[in-house]
């Protein structure tokens, strides 16, 4: 196995509260990227919230290949959004992409 950051884009279509923002950063928590080198040399935000509610969260997802791992971290980062009460249409999610690779861990 080996461990990907991948950064999951997505849209918040509604505005997004500070404690809706810490109740989602709080579900993603145990995939912060800052426990890769990749995410402690680069400091990768675990969740960036811009200006017109695009956002990008960034995970850490130990997978077989790139593709499993892009898959896994769109469902980690969906069910975060989900259980903060943001249906699907609320935060719609992008193309999941590999922001680096860690294969020492």
């Amino acid at each position: 196995m080996t461990t990907y950051v991948i950064t999951v884009p997505g849209t918040f279509v509604r505005s997004v509260s500070d404690a809706a923002r810490s109740d989602i950063e709080d579900r993603l928590r145990p995939r912060d990227p800052q426990n890769t080198d990749l995410g402690e040399s680069e400091e990768l935000s675990l969740l960036t919230v811009e200006e017109g509610g695009m956002f990008s969260a960034r995970i850490e997802v130990e997978a077989a290949d790139r593709s499993s791992a892009e898959s896994e971290a769109v469902g980690l980062v969906s069910k975060a959004l989900r259980d903060s009460g943001f249906a699907e249409d609320d935060a719609p999610l992008g193309q999941a992409v590999v922001t680096g690779i860690d294969s020492e861990f």
